[in-house]
């Protein structure tokens, strides 16, 4: 008996319109083989349990210390556009 292909789409299509027909959540979720939380989370919203069904990114939305890409170009442009000063006593000698 070959194997048959499902993606991950197609099982949480199967699984919300079998709790749409009436089977208890908690039977489906045992033979899906998911938690009652991963289960109530994709029948989530009840007339928009379709954008429950598909993969979100783990990525953080944002990033806590991170500047504005604005503000990261404008403090890059002006410090590229500051004169060198040559007399400086810190910059590096070439030995």
């Amino acid at each position: 008996m070959p194997w048959r292909e499902c993606s991950v789409m197609d099982e949480r299509l199967q699984f919300v319109a079998r709790r749409l027909a009436g089977e208890s959540l908690v039977e489906l979720c045992r033979e899906f083989g998911i938690s009652r939380k991963t289960g109530y989370k994709i029948f989530a919203l009840p007339g928009m349990w379709y954008s429950g069904l598909t993969h979100r990114s783990r990525r953080p939305y944002r990033y806590a210390n991170q500047l504005p890409f604005r503000v990261e170009n404008y403090i890059l442009n002006c410090q590229f556009q500051r004169p060198v000063d040559v007399s400086s006593p810190y910059r590096r000698r070439k030995t």
